[in-house]
């Protein structure tokens, strides 16, 4: 069956999911309005595009952190993908290599870090991280990391505690899987073999999520690495300004998927005054409710350096493991060289804020 956006891809993935696999990745906190916002905000924009210029040869290169890559789309983090598919991390990571995009993997993930990098050995990796209590624990996640050849650390800044999400959707974790970058570490039994695991009840154990993190701790992560951090989490200028002097490298502005606090803004309505406030010094990503080429041409003219996607990249793997993943990304891709050529961008740097306003009014 031959896919032509993402939205179908998303419809198949929900006639082939468990009830349970499917609320805990599609669902958000509250009444999810967060979520609905995410998308709707980007129908909200409108793009006002130039005519009449040669758009014959095309390229939407663009350079994140020493990363070159063929267009401004990465892959978020998200836990668990072997839950959806055998091939999980894996698949998704290779279909990433193949597209030459950033795969960032969830320290959540099915699929130890070390397997992931040994089978995509020559693709430009992120690798996400909690801060944890136990310092040596944590630390010895960023030693591995390193020493697998992972490009930088995405450090989560929104997860003091989880969400309360409607209806309770807390994945469990099915028992022949593991969260396989814990089981060489402190947390030897996260579960015992035949037992299911209850992601948010183990998170929420005093041992494990760091809820009295402070900027201290970033300004310590900072200086634990010699890779490049970025703060995922983001949603004000002043915490940007306050990441950017703790030591980060990027700005992931997130508002988690919606799944983390109802009724915050949608993130492209924040992304203009992030972008002013952070004033070139860093990169500024942003995540959540991106479907569509369109939708990163408009995040790309309001200032970003890339975007990440998360739920599409689910529903490919769900559909069809590694292929479903390529594709996703190809389809995306070839979006926003469509709106590239319509609105008459032969390179990023066409991509001016002009060419967007917000329902007739500029933003």
């Amino acid at each position: 069956m031959e896919f032509r956006n993402l939205d179908e891809y998303e419809e198949k993935a929900r006639d082939s999911l468990s009830k349970n696999a499917l609320n805990y990745y599609s669902n958000g906190t509250g009444k999810g309005l967060s979520v609905q916002w995410n998308r709707s905000s980007y129908d909200r924009i409108r793009i006002l595009p130039h005519c009449l210029r040669d758009v014959s040869q095309r390229s939407a290169k663009c350079h994140v952190l020493g990363i070159d890559m063929p267009m401004p789309v990465g892959v978020s983090p998200t836990a668990m993908q072997r839950v959806v598919h055998s091939d999980g991390e894996i698949a998704s990571a290779r279909a990433a290599a193949e597209a030459g995009v950033i795969f960032t993997l969830s320290c959540m993930s099915t699929t130890s870090l070390e397997d992931v990098a040994a089978a995509t050995p020559n693709s430009p990796k992120w690798f996400q991280l909690y801060i944890y209590i136990d310092r040596n624990f944590t630390r010895n996640l960023i030693r591995r990391a390193e020493k697998a050849g992972y490009k930088a650390i995405v450090v989560t800044v929104d997860t003091p505690m989880f969400g309360m999400r409607r209806p309770k959707n807390t994945l469990s974790l099915p028992p022949h899987l593991y969260l396989e970058n814990f089981t060489r570490e402190r947390i030897e039994n996260v579960k015992e073999p035949g037992q299911t695991l209850n992601l948010s009840a183990y998170l929420e154990q005093g041992s494990n999520i760091y809820k009295s993190l402070t900027w201290e701790d970033i300004k310590w992560l900072t200086k634990e690495t010699h890779l490049p951090v970025l703060a995922k989490g983001i949603l004000r200028t002043d915490d940007a300004i306050r990441a950017i002097e703790c030591g980060v490298s990027g700005i992931i502005l997130s508002n988690h998927g919606g799944r983390q606090l109802d009724t915050v803004p949608p993130t492209i309505e924040l992304l203009p005054g992030i972008v002013s406030a952070v004033a070139g010094k860093v990169p500024v990503l942003v995540d959540g409710g991106i479907r569509q080429g369109t939708d990163v041409f408009k995040a790309i003219a309001l200032g970003a350096s890339m975007v990440l996607i998360g739920r599409p990249v689910v529903w490919g793997l769900t559909v069809a493991g590694q292929a479903g993943v390529r594709d996703v990304l190809r389809i995306i891709q070839a979006e926003f060289d469509l709106a590239m050529a319509m609105t008459g961008c032969s390179r990023l740097s066409d991509i001016t804020r002009d060419l967007v306003s917000l329902e007739g009014s500029k933003l």
